[in-house]
């Protein structure tokens, strides 16, 4: 268990408590792919306050829409990634599968009608 000057905050304590430790490079990747969906929950909280202030000869309704579906997905992708952060390290821990992401479908998709109203606010504004 890591010493943090005997303030091991709980969930790490629960965490280091199960399994063995799995090589620290396994681990390392688990973190890496933490960042990665971290990097791309801001990307999307960024286009959602981008599109709020920059598309404003953009009807409110369909500008309030678009950056509310972008910050809701980038919300629900962060809570996600450390859900499964926090899921694959204990898989690493206990020798079991990897859990899936259960979000990707609806970032996914949520992605795909952000692009098709962005596409008909091209359209439709030019």
């Amino acid at each position: 268990m890591t010493d943090h000057g005997g303030m091991v905050p709980s969930w790490e304590r629960k965490l280091l408590s199960e399994g063995e430790a799995p090589d620290p490079r396994f681990t390392l990747a688990n973190e890496r792919t933490f960042l990665a969906w971290i990097r791309t929950s801001l990307g999307l909280i960024a286009g959602g306050i981008g599109a709020d202030a920059f598309l404003t000869d953009v009807p409110d309704l369909q500008r309030e829409l678009l950056s509310s579906l972008l910050l809701m997905m980038g919300g629900a992708l962060g809570v996600a990634a450390y859900r499964r952060w926090w899921a694959s390290e204990r898989a690493m821990r206990s020798n079991l599968p990897l859990p899936l992401l259960g979000v990707v479908g609806l970032i996914g998709y949520g992605v795909g009608i952000a692009a098709l109203v962005l596409v008909a606010v091209v359209l439709l504004s030019s």
